[in-house]
């Protein structure tokens, strides 16, 4: 069962964006998705709670602080959404039970060297077997300079970059509605649907 952890340890990058996004695309394609939230502000559960009865269901897994128990039976596909400033035991206990790590980067200075440290963690475990990580860019353009420099930062670290997420009212019009852009005509999100399909192929695969 796939169990896909969003995760950074620096706040406001996308997480509960990306999270919900792609709980929407596990939905739109017939599975039984569950969406945790580990983060204290609940932005995925508040999100969870504007979804309307005609979209495809995403049920709320309610996560305690004490720790990560296996999802319920019957669930197919996990999304986990997780806080700021993750690390340690709480960190270790959530990479157990994952199968995917995707880390939402904004190409800032700033966010890149405050997420390096996470960064190699993450390599280091996902080179034991456990899970794998990619990267995915936040609010940017991946024909601009600093598309290019976020991918030279993570050059060496041998995490693949997933793919980008514009900068768009999409999808602030949409979260506010409990939607994704796999929720509406393709042809109003025609762009944003073109860049989510390396991260969809690396999801399935």
């Amino acid at each position: 069962m796939p169990v896909v952890v969003v995760a950074n340890p620096k706040g406001g990058v996308g997480k509960s964006t990306l999270s919900t996004q792609i709980a929407g695309y596990f939905a739109s394609q017939g599975h039984t998705v569950m969406l945790g939230d580990a983060d204290r502000q609940q932005s995925s559960r508040l999100w969870l709670s504007l979804r309307p009865p005609a979209a495809k269901p995403i049920a709320g897994w309610e996560v305690a602080d004490d720790g990560v128990a296996k999802p319920p039976k019957g669930t197919s596909h996990v999304v986990l959404d997780t806080p700021a400033g993750l690390h340690g035991r709480r960190l270790k206990d959530i990479l157990k039970i994952a199968t995917h790590v995707v880390v939402p980067l904004q190409p800032s200075v700033f966010d890149i060297f405050a997420t390096k440290p996470f960064l190699d963690e993450l390599a280091a475990s996902s080179r034991a077997g456990k899970f794998k990580v990619g990267i995915v860019g936040m609010r940017v353009d991946e024909r601009t300079l600093a598309s290019e420099q976020l991918q030279h930062f993570v050059a060496g670290l041998n995490i693949p970059v997933l793919g980008f997420v514009r900068d768009t009212q999409n999808y602030i019009q949409l979260i506010a509605r409990g939607l994704t852009v796999f929720d509406v005509a393709p042809g109003k999100v025609e762009r944003d649907l073109q860049q989510w399909q390396p991260l969809c192929q690396w999801l399935d695969a």
